[in-house]
């Protein structure tokens, strides 16, 4: 079983100026959607979603993107670097778990018949 984690950083809060520039990034609304391979009766894959926020530290020594040139693909590594390699991994962990529980779960919630 496999699962392909879908990191979407697309909404993001900008200071209209900073020093010489405009639009820039200082925190990422960020959504991670797991998917797995395994379908269910319905034909339809597992899958489990986190989101919260990401502050995005200014580096200087970086070079400024402007905020037209941005893709998802550049947030994603802004986000994930900001977090640390061992929170992400947290994350996805976090998300493969909950699908196990939807694959296997260990609890089910049943109504007794009048």
């Amino acid at each position: 079983m496999a699962t392909i984690y879908n990191w979407d950083c697309k909404t993001v809060d900008v200071y209209p100026t900073e020093g010489d520039y405009t639009d820039v990034v200082y925190n990422v609304y960020w959504k991670v959607t797991g998917v797995s391979d395994q379908l269910d009766s319905e034909g339809k894959p597992y899958e489990y979603t986190i989101n919260n926020t990401q502050l995005i530290p200014l580096n200087s020594q970086s070079e400024f993107i402007p905020f037209n040139d941005l893709t998802n693909e550049i947030v994603v590594s802004w986000t994930k670097e900001a977090m640390g390699e061992e929170v992400v991994e947290g994350i996805e962990s976090t998300i493969q778990y909950y699908i196990d529980l939807e694959i296997n779960p260990t609890s089910v919630t049943m109504t007794v018949a009048d």
